[in-house]
């Protein structure tokens, strides 16, 4: 493997840690191996000097005494080649080695020391982007496949000469070919873009070709067992699918869906505790954080997505739960920046279907853009006490409340419709939430954040704190109910007392994500400042926050959630008693989803073998029936003659033994550090013992010294009747360990109250 650090390791597969380090001192991007040199990789790095421009080098993996070795027998291969594994490849048996970037083509044969240059640029095409986005090479044969941004395909022969070369073209991708992939023996190509279809090209003709459609997402790399009977593609949104030789799907390996832009924010969903969030382009992804699996996709838009740039869709872009998660609504609107489609709709969960269904369309609830949307907090104990709240660049925020329908054919009798406006001295609403109770409602207007009763609508107090906007608000809960909390956008952070309608406290801190846990005080707040995300958490009562993490990340996070735990968790450090209700969880720009733990590496990995270590299945042969059938009989006859059943350290489930046996050893931690746990769990704890047990133990020594005694005297007796028996011709069925201890007792026994 090569990291960005400069390093190359040569790792135990089996045992999973590095055997030998190699440092060859500068960014390696990608990394290649051939079965033909087994004592050389071959590595992209950057170009000294030159910005965006990369080479092909070669690095003799010398052998040596230690651990950590230096590379330093590096030897350029190939000059002003792409990034992307994508635009390397090796020929048949390792005798060339291809590159292509931008228009350009670059052969180079080792043996010959031969370089090959093409461009498409000289070439007379019918129009298009002729622009090399990946390269494959033929397993047998000289032939090298291009993909092409314009969705062609060109197959390169004869390309030992520079003028004598030919190509033939295939087309039927309408954008650009992300991938390509030769089956083992050659006769089949694979081929794969943003129309989400796996193409499979026969023999190199444009007339033989099968497709597998509707793989969900754009596919990004194809791959061949090395048997050819599996092919595996990896889809833009964080997929993978396994695929048969003759084209059927397999299976599918499915996480997290990466989105395009994740612009609902990280929402829970309050029956399941799954996170909500933008998946599929229109759909709603719920995420399980338990099994790391999507447990359903709700579609939203109901509209077939095309995969065209350029082309104005319709996406997803806020969502919002009901306290019980019965209700949800969504808002849709179009990519259009000056006059957005718009729709909001309110679903409703059917407990029969085990899925949200549509309640109400609402066509243009606003005349721009929807900024924010809230439900009223409460346990939805009456209609009336559910409440939708919904701000928009239009000026104004809209109270949504169900009411009756007439029509029979009514979801639940009811449908949603607006019962009130509001507006702020005509200033675009940004952001709104409700108290605790439910009985206040907070709209920020651009540099004000107003304040209003839920019953009657009634402005009740206004906040500001300029200079800047507005860019988050949330209210305190529990015992900090009466506090106010908003982040500007020019880098204060305010707390405003509800009861005497006064900045409490301010601090300067470029707030970027401001996130309430909804079962304590604790407000968790993410800054960005210098290319850093720093967390701080605090209480609105104590301006001095409690907790402050420096450089969570290297990327930026955009969005965070509060994840109610099963069970209030057993914490030991009072620097992290704020995450024993709930567990907090970031999105970064990037997409990746980021937790805070409160338990060191070595307390982490013991629970997860108890959580993830699958249980022992033993197949229902006949000799496995005859072996259970044997032991459950030698365990009956234990119980019967009084013997107690004493479980093995190998039959007693020790988190570290299934550690190491059901987890891959290409992800275990090195040995050294998996020793230590192994050990401890093999030590038998010493418990304080009461009085009574010592003294029980005393008794059962002294109870075992006179048994010892008592078994010498009837081995004796034993010996001196063998001879007699002997001498009879008569044999005596000896008696058991158990019964001799149970006759011992019999002896022991006082029998003098039956003379009485």
């Amino acid at each position: 493997s090569s990291s960005l650090d400069g390093t190359i390791k040569l790792w135990d597969f089996m045992d999973g840690i590095p055997i030998k380090t190699f440092t060859v001192g500068c960014k390696l991007l990608a990394l290649y191996t051939l079965a033909s040199a087994e004592d050389s990789v071959f590595v992209v790095i950057p170009k000294k000097g030159e910005r965006d421009t990369f080479q092909l080098i070669s690095v003799k993996l010398t052998k040596g005494a230690g651990q950590e070795l230096e590379g330093k027998e590096l030897s350029v291969v190939l000059d002003g080649v792409g990034a992307s594994m994508k635009h390397i490849a090796f020929g048949r048996e390792g005798a060339y080695v291809v590159s292509v970037k931008d228009v350009n083509l670059q052969v180079y044969f080792f043996k010959r020391k031969l370089l090959n240059r093409f461009s498409l640029s000289t070439i007379k095409t019918k129009g298009g982007d002729n622009r090399f986005s990946c390269v494959v090479c033929h397993p047998t044969e000289d032939c090298i496949a291009t993909g092409h941004a314009d969705g062609k395909i060109r197959l390169w022969r004869n390309f030992h000469h520079k003028k004598d070369y030919t190509y033939s073209t295939l087309h039927w991708h309408h954008d650009i070919v992300m991938d390509l992939a030769f089956s083992m023996e050659g006769t089949r190509l694979l081929s794969g873009g943003v129309e989400s279809v796996l193409v499979q090209w026969h023999n190199e003709s444009s007339c033989q070709k099968d497709f597998l459609p509707r793989l969900g997402s754009p596919i990004e790399y194809i791959s061949m067992a090395s048997d050819g009977s599996l092919c595996c593609t990896v889809h833009t949104d964080n997929r993978i699918t396994i695929i048969n030789s003759n084209l059927r799907f397999s299976r599918s390996i499915q996480g997290l869906i990466k989105s395009r832009d994740v612009k609902t924010g990280l929402v829970v969903d309050p029956r399941t505790k799954a996170l909500v969030l933008n998946g599929e382009p229109g759909h709603l992804q719920f995420y399980s954080l338990q099994s790391d699996q999507q447990l359903f996709s709700l579609d939203i838009v109901q509209r077939q997505y095309i995969h065209e740039a350029g082309l104005k869709q319709s996406d997803l872009v806020k969502v919002a739960f009901s306290a019980r998660g019965t209700w949800l609504a969504t808002v849709e609107e179009s990519e259009e920046v000056a006059d957005p489609e718009l729709q909001l709709k309110l679903w409703f969960y059917h407990e029969e279907a085990q899925s949200f269904v549509l309640n109400t369309r609402i066509n243009t609830p606003h005349d721009n853009h929807i900024t924010d949307m809230c439900f009223r907090d409460m346990d939805e104990q009456g209609d009336d006490s559910l409440i939708l709240v919904t701000t928009g660049r239009d000026c104004v925020f809209k109270v949504w409340v169900m009411v009756e329908d007439s029509d029979p054919e009514a979801l639940q009798n009811v449908s949603w419709s607006c019962d009130f406006v509001g507006s702020y001295h005509n200033y675009q609403a940004t952001n709104c939430c409700f108290s605790e109770d439910g009985s206040l409602l907070a709209v920020s207007f651009e540099e004000t954040v107003t304040v209003w009763d839920s019953l009657t609508w009634d402005l009740k107090c206004t906040f500001c704190h300029p200079p800047g906007n507005i860019r988050k608000i949330c209210f305190g809960r529990l015992t900090c109910s009466k506090y106010l909390i908003g982040a500007t956008d020019y880098g204060f952070l305010c707390c405003w007392n509800l009861l005497t309608c006064a900045l409490e406290w301010s601090a300067h801190l470029n707030v970027v994500v401001l996130q309430p846990d909804p079962l304590s005080e604790h407000i968790a707040a993410v800054s960005w400042l210098s290319k850093e995300s720093s967390l701080f958490v605090f209480k609105p009562n104590e301006p001095r926050p409690i907790y402050i993490q420096r450089n969570v990340c290297k990327e930026k996070i955009l969005l965070a959630a509060f994840v109610p735990r099963d069970e209030p968790e057993m914490i030991s450090s009072e620097k992290y008693l704020w995450l024993r209700k709930s567990q907090l969880f970031f999105l970064t720009d990037t997409q990746e989803l980021i937790t805070l733990s409160t338990k060191s590496l070595e307390e982490r990995l013991t629970p997860s073998s108890k959580q993830l270590a699958v249980e022992e299945s033993i197949p229902m042969t006949p000799f496995s029936l005859l072996l259970g059938k044997h032991r459950r009989q030698q365990a009956q006859e234990d119980m019967d003659l009084g013997k107690p059943v004493v479980l093995t350290k190998q039959e007693q489930a020790s988190p570290a033994v299934k550690e190491l046996l059901h987890t891959p050893a290409h992800v275990l931690p090195s040995a050294s550090f998996l020793c230590t746990i192994f050990i401890n769990s093999l030590l038998i704890s010493k418990e304080n013992k009461s009085a009574e047990e010592v003294a029980d133990e005393v008794e059962m020594e002294s109870e075992k010294a006179e048994d010892d005694s008592d078994e010498e005297d009837v081995t004796a007796m034993e010996q001196e009747d063998t001879s007699h028996m002997e001498l009879l011709g008569e044999m005596t069925c000896k008696l058991s360990k158990s019964q001799e201890k149970e006759l011992r007792k019999i002896r022991k026994m006082d029998y003098s109250w039956i003379s009485a």
